[in-house]
């Protein structure tokens, strides 16, 4: 947990003053917030008292050892992570702490680059497995394949499907357009599999530069670049022994795509810089809006990931294609937000619910969900009304445009594309995007190169 503005919290525990005092004054011109301990006991009373990001642990003190506290610690804090400080002749000792669930030893005289390298790994571990546990909380009824809202054939279908791939440990790939939901089914497969308590890694390969998108899977070695201060591990060690979802993996470049190829066959990884050539156990799990065999034929995906990938095809459907499921979802989402901002909501009027039915959804889930909440915050009646659902007929829309020219140039044929598809879709950027076939950060730099943002 951070601390004051921001800062972590690194409890120093050494009975040599001296030590003490140094490690004190180098770990706070790191920007550290620190605070001392003489002591085993004094270090056991400060965990009662507050929490700590990191505990630094001489093993050898002279009344309450090292290891007796760090069994004490574990007691009261189990996710704090806590190093040992140890002597040459003590190493032995030091793996006996390991194993009661210490994180790492390291040996006396410090060497500060190893001890910084090895702070930010505990943390950067203890905080992954934090917010794997919070998610589980948190979602874990929402990613039980039996309460994702649908009893569609085509959902049925799906869930049926879904429950079948989380048992195994095939590669899965997701389809659909976006706001279905595709990250819900990847979480209920990884979250109902063998892999459950291990971590799930999220990896949007569409939000990450091409340049970054190596270091951030497969990790770098210090120096391996400008600004590479330090060796840091990706998301292929982050997601060992559990699950890596690659959302919108469509977004690859064909360069990325053979490394991850390779990755997929041979199991390795290789740093960014680095030679040492490390094993991964991790499930895959892709997802994607694009139509991927249309771009293998197109040379833009490459035919033998898609194979690699596409193990288990799991398709989401869209809303409009199982209207039957539109009041299941409405209900859930009024009753959720309902409870979150504290109204007393009944349900909606036939009138209310005829628009919802009968609109396409062209975000989808996504859409539906901040249209409900929209509606419930602003409700002032027991029961949801037509006027408290957007008139979504009334939404903003491109006017008509004239056919182009046969002799416009390939801009304006461009730029008049991008407009009659806005007015198809109503102005869902997401949408356009899609049906245009680039993302929709290229979509706004377009809008923006032609004016139209």
């Amino acid at each position: 947990m951070a601390g004051t503005q921001g800062k972590r919290n690194i409890l120093v525990v050494d009975d040599d003053l001296g030590h003490r005092t140094m490690l004190t004054t180098l770990l706070a011109g790191w920007g550290y917030a620190v605070n001392e301990a003489d002591d085993g006991q004094a270090a056991i009373d400060a965990v009662r008292g507050r929490p700590f990001d990191l505990i630094l642990m001489d093993i050898r003190m002279v009344k309450v050892s090292g290891l007796q506290a760090l069994a004490a610690i574990k007691e009261i804090n189990p996710a704090i992570p806590v190093i040992i400080m140890t002597a040459f002749s003590s190493v032995e000792t030091a793996i006996e702490a390991m194993k009661k669930g210490a994180y790492e030893y390291l040996t006396k005289p410090l060497d500060f680059d190893e001890l910084r390298l090895k702070m930010d790994q505990a943390m950067e571990h203890s905080m992954l497995r934090e917010e794997n546990r919070r998610l589980k909380r948190l979602v874990g009824d929402r990613f039980d394949p039996g309460t994702i809202i649908g009893s569609s054939p085509a959902m049925v279908k799906l869930l049926e499907t879904t429950a079948r791939a989380a048992s195994s440990e095939a590669t899965v790939l997701i389809t659909g357009e976006s706001g279905t939901g595709k990250e819900m089914i990847a979480g209920a497969i990884h979250f109902n599999s063998p892999r459950k308590d291990q971590p799930f890694i999220k990896m949007n390969c569409a939000a990450v530069s091409e340049g970054l998108l190596e270091s951030e899977l497969f990790g770098h070695e210090k120096g391996a670049f400008t600004g590479a201060l330090r060796r840091r591990e990706g998301s292929f060690r982050q997601a060992d022994g559990g699950s890596l979802f690659l959302d919108e993996v469509s977004e690859m470049s064909l360069a990325m795509q053979v490394k991850l190829l390779r990755v997929l066959q041979e199991r390795e990884i290789t740093r960014v810089g680095g030679e040492e050539v490390i094993r991964v156990d991790v499930r895959i799990i892709a997802a994607t809006n694009k139509d991927l065999p249309a771009l293998v034929r197109e040379g833009r995906f490459r035919e033998d990931l898609y194979y690699r990938l596409n193990v288990i095809n799991l398709f989401v459907p869209p809303l409009r294609e199982r209207r039957e499921d539109i009041p299941l979802l409405a209900g859930h989402f009024l009753n959720l937000f309902a409870e979150k901002n504290r109204k007393q909501l009944k349900g909606f009027t036939p009138q209310a619910m005829d628009r919802l039915i009968r609109h396409p959804w062209p975000g989808n889930v996504r859409e539906m969900m901040n249209t409900i909440e929209s509606a419930v915050v602003l409700s002032s009646q027991a029961y949801l009304r037509e006027e408290d659902i957007p008139n979504f007929r009334d939404e903003p829309r491109v006017a008509a445009l004239p056919e182009a020219k046969v002799d416009a140039s390939l801009d304006e044929v461009e730029r008049l594309a991008i407009l009659k598809t806005l007015e198809a879709v109503r102005g869902n950027k997401s949408e356009a995007a899609r049906k245009l076939g680039i993302t929709r950060a290229t979509l706004h730099k377009k809008l923006k190169r032609y004016g139209l943002s």
